[in-house]
C-alpha cells in the first residue's frame, strides 16, 4: 500500500513539509480547486501542484477529486459538454501522472455532518451526524438553516432549493441510468490513459433530505462494478461512509473487493455507531465500532496495493483549522495505519 495524505493545495494551513515529515507517508492527494465545477482544468495549475508536491519529496498520483456536474447526475441535455470536460481532465491528469482518480455522485451534498466541533468526553472535537438535527433542516424552507457541513457554499439560499427541487421525483433508478449513461462516457477514457476511478461511498450511506443516494451498500457496490465491467472501474473503500451503518460487513466488503482488484483507494477512519447516527472518532480500533486491526489485514491478504489515507481526524493538542483535516489526529492515524500493515505483513 501507499500511504498519502489529503492537502488543499497552496491555501491550506498544513505545509507539504510537515506531511513529508510523518514517517512512512508517500503521497499526497489533492486537487485543483479554483475551477467552477465541470470546467476544464488548465494543464499550468496541474503542473504547479505536480511541482509542489514533488519539490517536498512526495507523490502526486491521487486526485481527489474531480467533481461530477450536478447536470450529468441529472440527466440534464447539458450532460454531454459536461462529460466531454470530464474526459478531458483525465486526460489532462494522467499527463501529469496521475494514476487515481476518487469522485462520487452523490445529488447536491457531498459528506453531510450535523456538528463539526463536537466535543468527546478527552476534550478533543470532532465531526458527528445526529438524526434529529439533520431532520430539523428542511432545504427547501426558506426559513431553514442552510449550513450544514458538507453543503456545496458556492450555492446561494435560491441556488440550493433550485436543484433540489430538480431532483425531486428522482428514482433512484433513474440516478442509476444517470451513473451509467456517466460511466460508459468516461470509463474507455480512463482505460486509454491508465488512470483508475474510484468512486466514494455515500457519506452517510443513506437518503438525505428525500433525495436518492446509491453507492450505499454490497449489493449497490456489485451493481456499480457491473456497469462496466473492467478493473478501471473501481472504488474508494471509505471505512466511515460504509462503516456508519451497522448493515455494512467493512471487513468483508475490503476483503472481497480487494480479491477482485476493484478497491484503488481507502479512506481509513474510525466511526462510533449509535442509535440517532454516528460520531468520528480516534483511529484506535478500541475508540469506534470498526475493528481497524480486521480492515487492514483484509486488505493486505487479499493483495491491495493501491493508495490508503488516514480520513477525517479530531481537533486535538489545541490545533484549529478545517474540521476533520488537521495536522495532528491524521498524523496519528497514519502511525497507526502504518504499524497495522507492517504487523500483518510481517505475519505472513
Amino acid at each position: 500500500m501507499k500511504l498519502s495524505f489529503r492537502w488543499y493545495g497552496a491555501e491550506d494551513a498544513i505545509p507539504l513539509q510537515y506531511i513529508a515529515q510523518i514517517p512512512g507517508m508517500q503521497a499526497v492527494v489533492t486537487a485543483v480547486y479554483d475551477v467552477p465545477v465541470g470546467e476544464v482544468w488548465p494543464r499550468e495549475s496541474i503542473r504547479a501542484l505536480k511541482s509542489s508536491v514533488e519539490a517536498a519529496g512526495l507523490l502526486f498520483e491521487v486526485i481527489e477529486s474531480i467533481p461530477v456536474h450536478e447536470d450529468i447526475k441529472l440527466g440534464l441535455p447539458t450532460r454531454d459538454r459536461y462529460i466531454a470536460n470530464y474526459r478531458e481532465n483525465i486526460r489532462r491528469v494522467a499527463e501529469a501522472g496521475i494514476k487515481c482518480v476518487c469522485y462520487n455522485f452523490m445529488p447536491v451534498f457531498d459528506w453531510t455532518r450535523t456538528e463539526t466541533e463536537h466535543v468527546l468526553p478527552d476534550g478533543s472535537t470532532t465531526l458527528v451526524y445526529y438524526e434529529e438535527q439533520a431532520e430539523a433542516v428542511n432545504p427547501l424552507d426558506s426559513e431553514s438553516d442552510l449550513t450544514l457541513p458538507g453543503w456545496d457554499a458556492s450555492y446561494t439560499r435560491e441556488e440550493l432549493k433550485r436543484v433540489v427541487r430538480q431532483y425531486r421525483g428522482m428514482s433512484g433508478e433513474k440516478l442509476w441510468d444517470n451513473l451509467k449513461y456517466f460511466l460508459e462516457g468516461i470509463i474507455p477514457t480512463a482505460v486509454e490513459y491508465h488512470v483508475n476511478m474510484a468512486i466514494h461511498e455515500d457519506d452517510p450511506c443513506w437518503s438525505i433530505f428525500g433525495l436518492p443516494r446509491i453507492i450505499t451498500d454490497e449489493e449497490k457496490l456489485d451493481r456499480l462494478l457491473k456497469i462496466v465491467d473492467v478493473p478501471n472501474n473501481g472504488i474508494t473503500l471509505c471505512t466511515g461512509s460504509l462503516g456508519c451503518s451497522a448493515q455494512n460487513d467493512v471487513v468483508k466488503l475490503a476483503a472481497k473487493y480487494a480479491a477482485m482488484g476493484r478497491i484503488h483507494f481507502a479512506h481509513m477512519r474510525n466511526v462510533a455507531v449509535l442509535p440517532n447516527g454516528f460520531e468520528e472518532r480516534a483511529h484506535l480500533s478500541s475508540c469506534g465500532s470498526l475493528d481497524m486491526y480486521a480492515i487492514m489485514k483484509a486488505l493486505h491478504d487479499n493483495g491491495f496495493d493501491g493508495y490508503i489515507r488516514p480520513d477525517h481526524g479530531r481537533m486535538i493538542w489545541g490545533e484549529k483549522g478545517r474540521p476533520g483535516y488537521g495536522l495532528y489526529d491524521r498524523a496519528l492515524g497514519a502511525a497507526y495505519l502504518n504499524g497495522l500493515w507492517e504487523a500483518v505483513s510481517k505475519q505472513g
